[in-house]
């Protein structure tokens, strides 16, 4: 058994001497800390030195009633030191000088990870715009800005004094308590995930309100709400179309099919003729068999020649309907470009086929 001079456990000294010793306070060193108690006299915190920190009333103007009342005991808190531990009280923290300092982790980590922000205009000079983000003074370049006009600066900056703005991070640089950030960049970024949602959302064949944004010797763009898609020229009309001006103008509101969705490419294919009933659909309600109609010939190939009735609406005069005599060829009776008069012999509105005879119309005639 160990006598009363042999314990083992270690003394107090020699506790204290293993322990790692604290680092020297200095004034406006901004340390993290947990909320010990909430009174009249300030906030209490205990940020891990051998005194707890005390934030007075006035280091506090900025908080507003509602958040201060909302800090409780438990709560992490970030503060600056104003005075350093003496023997007559604890160390001075702020909320006020810290909530700068706040604001520039929060852009960093908002740079970091590419999302955006709110700023709030403050005012302009020669280069652009002076916002406040976070409690930091941030600046927007003139090339970056959207919602304030570019021709200059407004006459009237009142009207944009105090407007917020979304905001993507360009460059950050504490030491120079530099922030250059970007309305531009972070309009791009919310169209872009507007466009994602929109895609994941889309179905092929179904049916969507949009509205024409631009027009092209190709297509025509609509804003689907979110995200563009194209409707190619051939989509435009069942009737052949030389233009997309012809048929659509932009800022007109539309109704368009879902031809595809492409997430590899991320484009969008629509049409407009396909939210309406295609010239075969309804070819019986115009055309009967045994009718005689006016058509222009269009091509000629070996077994006959194709005319067009209307649109995208063709039929075929076999080469034994084209003539009583015999026959090599349909260039023997007509040309491309002919106007003739024909009988019709067979609708088939499955097959888009139609059979015509140029000798039988001519045998009525």
């Amino acid at each position: 058994m160990l006598s009363p001079d042999q314990d083992p456990s270690p003394g107090m000294d020699e506790l204290l001497n293993s322990l790692e010793p604290m680092k020297q306070l200095t004034r406006g060193q901004v340390v993290e800390g947990v909320v010990m108690d909430v009174s009249q006299d300030g906030i209490l915190v205990n940020f891990g030195h051998k005194s707890e920190g005390l934030i007075p009333t006035a280091e506090m103007r900025s908080l507003s009633v509602e958040e201060l009342a909302s800090i409780k005991v438990g709560d992490d808190i970030l503060a600056q030191v104003v005075a350093t531990e003496s023997e007559e009280r604890a160390p001075l923290l702020s909320l006020d000088k810290a909530r700068t300092e706040k604001g520039w982790r929060h852009l960093a980590h908002i740079s970091e990870i590419g999302e955006c922000v709110e700023g709030r205009v403050l005012g302009f000079n020669r280069g652009g715009a002076i916002v406040e983000v976070e409690g930091v003074q941030g600046f927007v370049p003139l090339s970056q800005l959207v919602s304030v006009s570019r021709d200059g600066f407004p006459e009237n900056e009142s009207e944009h004094k105090n407007q917020m703005l979304r905001l993507k991070v360009m460059e950050i640089d504490r030491s120079r308590n530099k922030a250059i950030l970007s309305e531009r960049l972070a309009l791009q970024q919310v169209r872009e995930e507007q466009r994602l949602r929109l895609m994941e959302e889309l179905k092929e064949g179904e049916i969507r309100k949009g509205r024409v944004t631009g027009i092209s010797n190709f297509g025509a763009f609509v804003d689907l709400g979110g995200g563009e898609g194209l409707i190619h020229i051939s989509e435009l009309s069942w009737d052949t179309v030389s233009s997309p001006g012809e048929v659509v103008k932009v800022g007109e509101e539309v109704d368009v099919y879902v031809l595809k969705v492409d997430q590899d490419s991320r484009r969008i294919a629509l049409s407009l003729r396909r939210t309406q009933p295609g010239p075969w659909d309804t070819i019986t309600e115009r055309y009967q068999e045994g009718q005689l109609v006016s058509g222009t010939v269009t091509n000629l190939s070996t077994f006959g020649a194709f005319v067009r009735l209307e649109g995208s609406i063709e039929g075929l005069i076999h080469i034994s309907e084209l003539s009583d005599r015999l026959i090599r060829h349909p260039k023997e009776v007509v040309k491309e470009g002919d106007v003739v008069t024909l009988k019709i012999l067979r609708i088939e509105p499955e097959r888009r086929r139609l059979g015509l005879s140029l000798k039988q119309a001519e045998e009525e005639l």
